[in-house]
């Protein structure tokens, strides 16, 4: 059993604490959310009032925050974690940021004596609650070792990618890769049907053949083949677009600082916004299927 303390309890969160619990870990969990918090308590966890209370005698500190802003607050801020938490304690932030914001992240927790790793995740919030989520890990190889036996009871596929930041690399190329493919596997269903051939049989075809990816066979945006997608329940997230356009906007600002050209991932960052701007963000990112459509 470890102590760890759990902050950031949003439709992500929770389901992991509830998986650490489960897990049998003594989990003290905190979040702005009161509700949060007591639906916490209701899986096992302890309530912590304070994000001091939540990382006393702590052995490992796991996040769960919104952009590296908070995440850089909530460490390092007035009163934030690295005031409060034991010598020795494991920072693991779960987030989705910046490369360079992790980066800045552990840098400053290495100044002040911690261990700090990036551990963004994938799989949305079906694989959260089912504790089947893919961990790409960031960090110092002594931070993975200590991390993984936690990312364990969150996940099936823990992957360490290498220095400080470089799970958020991971992620965001990942990412940008899905919105991508999701784009291209709605515009050939919507041309398929187009040409005469329905859903289901453009899917039992395409799904063996080389047009096969993720995106069609896991989460068809067509309604109908893939039942527990959400194309079957009106395009409710899942993964909205909103998640899917932060990532993008990630993704084009490490491509820029990096000097890579992602064509592709602008063209779908667009696609993405658009949705947005005209008030669909929280509909699921697979939704273009139904704007294609003209349902939008």
């Amino acid at each position: 059993m470890t102590k760890i303390a759990f902050i950031g309890l949003g439709n992500m969160g929770s389901g992991m604490c509830a998986n650490l619990c489960k897990a049998g870990h003594e989990v003290r969990a905190f979040d702005l959310n009161a509700e949060a918090v007591k639906a916490a308590e209701g899986h096992g966890a302890n309530a912590a009032a304070t994000v001091a209370d939540a990382v006393k005698d702590a052995e490992i500190v796991v996040t769960m925050l919104p952009a590296g802003k908070h995440v850089l607050a909530v460490y390092f801020g007035d009163d934030g974690v690295a005031s409060h938490a034991d010598t020795g304690a494991l920072f693991l932030d779960c987030s989705t940021i910046a490369v360079e914001a992790a980066r800045e992240a552990a840098s400053k927790a290495e100044a002040a004596g911690f261990l700090m790793a990036d551990a963004p995740v994938s799989g949305g919030t079906a694989a959260a609650d089912a504790g089947t989520l893919t961990f790409m890990v960031g960090g110092p190889e002594e931070a993975f070792a200590k991390a993984k036996p936690i990312l364990d009871a969150m996940g099936k596929n823990i992957f360490h990618a290498g220095g400080s930041g470089n799970g958020q690399a991971a992620k965001i190329a990942n990412n940008m890769l899905l919105g991508i493919s999701m784009i291209a596997t709605c515009e050939a269903f919507n041309l398929a049907e187009k040409l005469g051939l329905d859903a289901q049989t453009f899917f039992d075809i395409s799904s063996t053949a080389s047009g096969q990816c993720w995106s069609m066979t896991s989460y068809c945006p067509a309604p109908g083949p893939v039942p527990a997608a959400p194309s079957n329940r009106d395009y409710q997230p899942g993964f909205a677009v909103a998640m899917m356009l932060k990532d993008l906007h990630l993704a084009a600002a490490a491509a820029k600082a990096a000097g890579a050209e992602v064509t592709l991932g602008e063209m779908a960052e667009k696609i993405y916004q658009d949705l947005d701007t005209r008030g669909h963000g929280g509909l699921d990112f697979s939704g273009v299927m139904k704007d294609l459509r003209g349902g939008l």
